[in-house]
């Protein structure tokens, strides 16, 4: 298998640094955006960009902040987002293009792809944040997140103890440590927690601090979405333990052209869980939206 991420380019987008991975050569474009905390592109879509990229052409990013785009200053909240993933349409040359993001980066995808429908030409949202009014222990978790100099002390402990990120990965993965390429997978998040306390980082990004409120979630694209002006394909892991099935169905129904999926045996990281399966739906679906008559599901 010839790896997605051998081709890749270091740039300067909004003034910072920005690692940037290219494959696939025929085909519509896709961006693809990971998710926060110890996510990297060349983890989160190690078995899916190849996939991906015999069809499409594939451009995946380490998000600011996460594996070789770094360092970055300042507050990178959904502003600084908007602006960011402008500069980068704009570097790129991209055409419209497809952006499909997990967590993280399908937070960001959604708020991007509401702001400029012209430039998206379809969302696929994973388990996306930025959905839903209120979460799990929400006080104590905004209490925690609040917390000076937590989430950097957080950071530090990951990087001085990989047997805490292992039993987290093993926890977190629904195949546990049978998970396909684990040990690869785990070197990856390792090496990210070992960054983040070398840049003295905070171990959550602040898009996801700021989406936190006391007694409700400050982010909650939901009452948006019936203004969503593109496709939208919303995929959940069947054992997501942190975007439930309620608030993401509803955001496909909300969605003028969304569409709900469930991936069993996935649970928040689907593409590690799941990615042949993740793979197949999201050629389905962009497929269908860019011409051809295959069905979702």
């Amino acid at each position: 298998m010839t790896s997605a991420f051998e081709r890749c380019t270091d740039l300067m987008i909004g003034g910072g640094p920005v690692r940037h991975y290219r494959s696939g050569a025929q085909g519509p474009p896709v961006l693809l955006l990971h998710g926060g905390m110890m996510d990297t592109a060349e983890g989160v879509w190690r078995d899916v960009a190849h996939r991906m990229a015999a069809k499409y052409q594939v451009h995946a990013i380490d998000l600011p902040r996460h594996g070789a785009s770094r360092p970055w200053p300042g507050r990178l909240d959904r502003q600084f987002f908007d602006r960011f993933l402008d500069d980068l349409f704009d570097r790129l040359d991209l055409p419209p293009t497809a952006v499909a993001g997990l967590s993280l980066g399908g937070g960001i995808g959604i708020g991007y792809a509401l702001r400029n429908p012209g430039r998206v030409s379809a969302l696929i949202a994973i388990g996306p944040g930025g959905i839903g009014a209120k979460r799990r222990a929400q006080f104590t978790t905004w209490a925690v997140l609040r917390t000076p100099g937590v989430l950097k002390l957080t950071s530090k402990y990951l990087a001085r103890s990989p047997e805490a990120v292992r039993r987290s990965m093993i926890a977190n993965l629904t195949a546990g440590a049978g998970t396909r390429d684990f040990d690869a997978i785990l070197e990856l998040v390792h090496a990210e927690a070992r960054a983040k306390a070398r840049y003295g980082e905070p171990a959550l990004d602040d898009w996801m601090v700021d989406a936190y409120g006391p007694r409700r979630m400050r982010l909650d694209y939901l009452t948006e979405l019936e203004r969503l002006a593109v496709p939208s394909l919303w995929i959940r892991g069947e054992n997501d333990p942190l975007v439930g099935h309620p608030e993401l169905a509803a955001a496909a129904a909300a969605a003028p052209d969304g569409r709900l999926v469930t991936i069993p045996d996935a649970g928040h990281i689907v593409t590690y869980d799941q990615p042949a399966e993740f793979f197949r739906l999201a050629d389905e679906f962009l497929a269908s939206v860019t011409g051809g008559d295959r069905r979702v599901g």
